[in-house]
């Protein structure tokens, strides 16, 4: 299975280290960062658990759920846990799913159907295309989709520049521009006409070309 953007995350059952959820009520109308590791005890994916533990409040802040998975069962789970502790210094604060069957791993398209029904025996070369991130809006709809070879840690300060951007453009006639920081200034989207734009923008806005204009940040 293929996901794409706009489609409706796939809902599905699980147990996590916070106990057994379906997706879509866990969820609620959150919004959702669903982040994926091919194994545990991996060392890439040991700082990465460590980095969204920290900023979880940042996530928290935004109205943003996160939840990670693993291609292991839970109880591997808890006990790398404790090495993320040790060796990162903060400990997981939000749930981690277990996939042992790798039901959630092929719903997702992270691995083929054919890739059989068991964690067990499987290493993190066999999972290295579990290596994704999944944001999900209120509405369910998939938002953004990156994929992460196994060597190259995720920068999660750019998800949260994303989600900031995302979260802009979601209530305002606005998109960003390159390398965009909260609080820069936006992009007036085409679809919106200079005299629609006179009541959205009322402090003005600049006009680069008949397609580029661009104002303060909205809100």
């Amino acid at each position: 299975m293929t996901l794409q953007l706009n489609q409706i995350a796939p809902d599905f059952e699980a147990q996590t280290t916070e106990g057994p959820i379906k997706f879509h009520d866990w969820a609620g109308d959150s919004w959702v960062v669903l982040f994926s590791h091919p194994k545990d005890f991996t060392p890439v994916c040991t700082t990465e658990l460590g980095a969204v533990a920290r900023l979880k409040p940042e996530f928290d802040r935004r109205g943003v759920k996160v939840i990670g998975l693993s291609v292991d069962p839970v109880d591997n789970h808890g006990r790398w846990a404790k090495d993320i502790e040790e060796t990162q210094g903060t400990a997981v604060n939000f749930p981690m799913i277990g996939d042992p069957e790798l039901k959630v791993s092929k719903l997702y398209g992270m691995l083929p159907a054919d890739a059989g029904e068991t964690s067990e025996g499987r290493t993190a070369a066999n999972n290295a295309t579990v290596r994704n991130v999944f944001i999900i809006g209120p509405d369910k709809q998939i938002k953004l989709i990156l994929v992460y070879p196994m060597t190259t840690g995720r920068n999660f300060d750019e998800i949260l520049r994303v989600i900031d951007s995302m979260q802009l453009t979601a209530k305002h006639k606005v998109a960003t521009p390159v390398n965009w920081k909260n609080g820069e200034d936006v992009i007036i989207v085409p679809a919106v006409d200079d005299e629609q734009a006179k009541a959205l923008f009322p402090a003005g806005w600049t006009t680069h070309k008949p397609y580029l204009r661009t104002t303060k940040q909205p809100g």
